[in-house]
């Protein structure tokens, strides 16, 4: 039974249809996630799902603990992993309403952390690329398929939040290439890197962010009202590409590590040896 990880942003706080449902609380040297995780099946594939910003939706983009969430995944054996989140689109050609499977990042977050090592361990991770091509393509003919306008490729701008852009940084971005902006991806996707776990984001366009000279700017009640009915759609997207995650993996994600690690194996502290047990040790004794 393959096992996928789902991250719920905005608006998905929860994956419907699965059966044999539990919630489990992980602990982590990091501290807690954001709520626990929700455990279930649908057909041959296990599903674990945590709502990024808490039941209630009550954490803050900056506030979030991404390396407990992350290392929570890991711990409970996901090797698939799927961040959903809403977006803002800086491209007139993705309108309001249409999927994006982001396929580069531009960090302009500034308060995070968004690494497992230090605290007497170094490591460099390839982070060129930093989606799983072959879960993001999986998505990507998985939308297409079910009659979903979805854009395969993109260029999602991480910004710090929680305020919207200004108009400067909006017209800004679109001139360094950015098609898509939004608050969380940048941690999820260098951290599961670290964690040698496949990471492809669902983005949902919900607006135009600030740059439209026609269409209004984002207005957070208008965002609801687009995600709403774009989660359904995701949930759909995510459900059926699943079975298709199955098998040893082959991507570069898997072995992420193996060379990355470059301090002394006798000068790691074993605090650190057992705190990323899970993430390391099958190249640190």
């Amino acid at each position: 039974m393959n096992t996928v990880g789902v991250i719920g942003g905005s608006g998905l706080y929860e994956m419907s249809g699965l059966t044999d449902v539990e919630g489990v609380r992980v602990t982590t040297p990091f501290g807690d996630p954001s709520d626990e995780y929700v455990c279930g099946t649908r057909g041959a594939t296990r599903f674990v799902f945590l709502p990024r910003h808490g039941c209630g939706h009550r954490i803050l983009p900056s506030e979030l603990n991404f390396r407990a969430n992350i290392y929570g995944m890991k711990k409970l054996g996901v090797e698939w992993l799927i961040g959903v989140g809403a977006v803002g689109s800086l491209r007139e050609d993705i309108a309001p309403g249409h999927l994006v499977i982001p396929d580069q990042l531009i960090d302009r977050t500034y308060q995070r952390r968004s690494t497992f090592f230090g605290n007497g361990i170094v490591a460099h991770v390839s982070f060129a690329d930093p989606f799983c091509a072959l879960l993001g393509s999986v998505l990507a003919r998985t939308a297409e398929r079910l009659g979903v306008t979805v854009h395969p490729r993109g260029t999602y701008v991480c910004m710090e939040g929680p305020q919207f852009s200004t108009r400067a940084e909006s017209f800004l971005y679109r001139q360094w290439g950015g098609d898509v902006i939004g608050m969380t991806n940048l941690q999820e996707a260098k951290l599961a890197r670290e964690a040698e776990m496949c990471f492809a984001t669902l983005a949902l366009a919900t607006d135009y962010d600030c740059w439209h000279e026609v269409h209004a700017d984002v207005v957070i009640a208008d965002v609801l009202r687009i995600l709403s009915e774009n989660v359904a759609t995701a949930q759909r997207v995510i459900a059926e590409a699943a079975p298709q995650l199955h098998g040893p993996r082959t991507c570069e994600c898997a072995r992420a590590l193996e060379h990355a690690i470059i301090t002394d194996r006798s000068r790691i502290p074993d605090s650190v040896k057992n705190d990323l047990g899970i993430i390391i040790g099958k190249y640190v004794a």
